[in-house]
């Protein structure tokens, strides 16, 4: 669980928003937004949450067909400590809340012609797999992952829970004698950094292929990201039993709780704004316009979207979209197969031997090719019976694609599927079968149900069909991905994977707490304290 950050005096800080005087509506009923609603009426603000779907969730979404269930967005739980602070914040703790199973190994590696590799977690157990594989690795691997868990907690103490409205935190004396380091972290990729110290193929896909969680590359991620090796790594991976859904369904009840009302179907159709200050926004429910006042709007919808659809040009904050990396988008399958599959993990990983040319497909620099032969497999029902029959298997494939919506739809929402998508899961269905040893991956399918790029564009208005947000690239890390505060509009706040501090859940968390930060004038660099 994180330490709350002493509080400090400032000198110059934001004016705080009397929870008394401003009605708060919330737009989008993903994580961050059933977050932003729990804190802002547990702090005492009256919250309106608006979404646009008839279910709450956003990505982090659920599908059922028969005996067979699918969370369809993220399913790794990493960064513990920041659920552990949300759930502290509004006054329990994961632990009550949901059913943590830590996962032994953590995840598998299948690639074309490399042996196959389990991953257990712990220094040690890493240190020991390096060594099996590269002759000395193993107390080099144990200095960059010493490394990896520094820039972890001077992340979590500096760098995520902020606004950045003060420079004072950042003058503080540890992160002054670490300027050097973090020179070289931000100027230097994780490509480099990482393969300029480990020659074996598995060890380098294993500290890079981490870039694809922040929706980029390996060599255009900085190696200040080699912090998510510490995640996995050192931390552990966990599962809640039940599905990654069941934190949604918790998150809604806190909200609810606490005093928010949250709102389904409910689409925004423009915030309102006079004298640039926010009064509302306008909604359609069931056909009929509404206009719901507010004297704060926290959008966490896709920033793109809040800006240029929800916004008129001479309040947009972002003056151009033009030289901004959209990120990645993906395909994914659910597939319910009548069988174990034994040789797939809960997570497993199935990589190419050489995935050089899979970063260049989904950059759109492969003419001719917009996916990614190394993939992302979960067979969750490994953990969790629940989720298949008996001796059957809930199977999640993601499969990264270029950010392009003209890919086209999938089959989960739709009647009538792309069929390049369909391509597409057809030949990483045959070659997740072959890497990993398991022909009933493509003979005992019995349930199939695909997501497509366009998806994400129309259920969650992303930016070029990105599926979860910004890359991380220098220019979109920390202070430069933007703000969480509109310049031209007061009263108007974002949070989300499209804005600080970035992608993922436990992200999508911490940006939730900045808005009651920034509300309360807080331009401190830690987390809240728990009171």
């Amino acid at each position: 669980m994180l330490t709350p950050h002493p509080r400090e005096k400032e000198s110059t800080v934001p004016a705080p928003v009397s929870a008394t005087s401003a009605p708060i509506v919330v737009i989008g009923g993903g994580v961050t937004g059933l977050a932003t609603a729990g804190l802002c009426a547990r702090a005492g603000y009256s919250v309106t949450l608006v979404e646009k779907l008839t279910g709450l969730g956003g990505r982090v979404g659920t599908f059922t067909s028969g005996d067979y269930r699918w969370d369809t967005g993220p399913s790794w739980w990493l960064m513990p400590e920041a659920y552990d602070h949300y759930f502290s914040l509004m006054g329990t703790s994961t632990e009550a809340e949901l059913d943590l199973h830590r996962l032994d190994p953590a995840y598998r590696v299948v690639t074309d012609s490399f042996p196959t590799v389990d991953v257990r977690t712990g220094m040690e157990n890493v240190v020991a797999l390096a060594e099996s594989v590269e002759r000395g690795a193993g107390e080099k691997l144990r200095a960059y992952l010493e490394e990896a868990s520094l820039t972890y907690r001077v992340a979590l103490t500096t760098f995520l829970y902020t606004t950045f409205t003060s420079i004072k935190p950042f003058l503080d004396r540890e992160i002054l004698t670490r300027i050097p380091l973090l020179i070289r972290l931000l100027t230097r990729s994780l490509k480099d950094d990482v393969e300029s110290q480990f020659n074996n193929p598995i060890l380098r896909m294993l500290l890079e292929y981490p870039a694809v969680f922040v929706a980029t590359r390996p060599d255009r991620a900085p190696s200040m990201y080699k912090l998510l090796s510490h995640t996995d790594l050192i931390a552990g991976v966990a599962y809640p039993q039940g599905g990654y859904y069941q934190l949604i369904r918790k998150m809604a009840e806190l909200a609810t709780a606490s005093g928010a009302t949250l709102r389904t179907g409910c689409t925004v159709t423009r915030i309102l704004t006079e004298d640039a200050t926010v009064t509302g926004v306008r909604v359609t429910h069931d056909g009929t316009e509404e206009t719901i006042p507010a004297a704060i709007v926290v959008s966490t919808a896709d920033l793109h979207h809040t800006e240029t659809s929800l916004l008129p040009r001479r309040l947009r904050s972002v003056r151009s979209w033009s030289r901004k990396d959209p990120g990645i988008s993906s395909i994914v399958a659910l597939l319910g197969v009548a069988d174990p599959l034994p040789t797939l993990a809960h997570h497993t990983l199935s990589l190419s031997d050489d995935w050089s040319p899979d970063f260049a497909a989904i950059s759109g620099k492969r003419p001719g090719q917009e996916f990614s032969r190394s993939v992302y497999v979960c067979k969750a029902s490994a953990t969790d019976p629940t989720l298949a029959p008996e001796g059957h298997s809930n199977i999640f494939i993601l499969i990264p694609t270029v950010a392009d919506p003209h890919i086209g739809r999938g089959s989960a929402y739709n009647d009538a599927p792309s069929p390049r998508v369909e391509d597409i899961v057809d030949e990483v269905i045959d070659i997740v079968a072959r890497r990993a040893d398991a022909p009933a991956l493509k003979t005992k399918v019995e349930k199939r149900f695909t997501i497509g790029p366009a998806d994400f564009a129309r259920r969650y208005n992303s930016w070029q069909a990105s599926s979860i947000g910004l890359a991380h690239t220098l220019w979109q890390s920390a202070f430069l991905r933007g703000s969480n505060a509109s310049s031209k509009v007061a009263g108007l706040y974002f949070a989300g994977g499209t804005t600080v501090p970035g992608v993922g859940v436990p992200l999508c968390l911490i940006s939730a707490e900045n808005v009651l930060k920034r509300l309360r004038g807080d331009s401190t660099s830690g987390p809240l304290p728990y009171a």
